[in-house]
């Protein structure tokens, strides 16, 4: 398996640990939807969030994951040779 393919298959477990996290949250709402109906004090209660989106918002997670993928730069072999000779030549190997 080569560098690239293992950050492409990094990068599908981590959306998929997203999806995970879309699931978890989604049952919170609902929970919390069910028990929104209990009522106390004068008014009754107030919830922090009033949108979904304010609980869990997917679509900043995953462009999170995915502007991670865009921030790193492949290194071709020649640069890698290079910097391998370089820390050769200073001792650092």
């Amino acid at each position: 398996m080569t560098l690239w393919e293992y950050n492409l298959r990094m990068r599908a477990y981590r959306l998929r640990m997203v999806d995970k996290e879309y699931e978890l949250h989604l049952a919170a709402w609902v929970d919390r939807e069910v028990n929104a109906k209990r009522k106390s004090g004068k008014n009754g209660a107030k919830y922090i969030y009033a949108k979904w989106d304010q609980f869990f918002d997917y679509e900043k997670r995953e462009a999170e994951i995915l502007d991670e993928a865009q921030d790193e730069k492949p290194i071709s072999i020649a640069e890698k040779l290079r910097e391998y000779e370089r820390k050769k030549k200073d001792g650092q190997l």
